[in-house]
């Protein structure tokens, strides 16, 4: 089964907070998702999106600043509340106002890969044989969105955010 955490970065005043209109939009975007992601405003993770939050949590025994910036990349936003009458489509959505956005990006621009993986590896395929591949794909998965996230901020943008299964 494949299940992924789309990430759309969009302005604000673009979307309406209504959950049938939102997910048809993040539909439209899933459909086109590699146009999109080449174009920079999308992103998403495959199955293990906890896994990659489990990674940024190590921030916590790192000394990083702020008010848990460390949420805020993979389960930031605020849940759009489902309201009926998305008959093709119901996924969970989140929206991230433009202020968590710049946070999540700072977290990601400022917070050190190594030190987060030497915290946080061993529970997530460190030390096995198979330690250079899991380091590699959570090192993929935590440069994509570091550049999504800064792309966002940059452009003032909001970040809507799906689950598809």
């Amino acid at each position: 089964m494949s299940i992924h955490l789309h990430f759309r970065a969009v302005a604000g005043g673009e979307i309406r907070d209504d959950h049938a209109w939102l997910a048809e939009f993040m539909w439209a975007a899933w459909k086109v998702h590699a146009e999109e992601y080449a174009a920079g405003v999308t992103d998403s993770i495959d199955k293990a999106w906890d896994s990659v939050n489990e990674l940024y949590t190590a921030a916590e025994g790192l000394g990083v600043e702020g008010d848990e910036p460390w949420r805020l990349p993979v389960y930031g936003g605020r849940p759009v509340r489902y309201g009926g009458g998305a008959e093709r489509y119901d996924p969970p959505l989140m929206v991230m106002d433009a202020a968590d956005v710049s946070r999540a990006a700072e977290f990601l621009a400022e917070v050190s890969f190594d030190e987060l993986w030497s915290v946080a590896g061993t529970r997530l395929g460190a030390g096995g044989e198979h330690e250079a591949l899991f380091r590699q794909e959570y090192l993929q998965y935590h440069e994509s969105l570091r550049g999504f996230y800064g792309r966002a901020a940059a452009a003032g943008h909001v970040v809507v955010k799906a689950v598809w299964a």
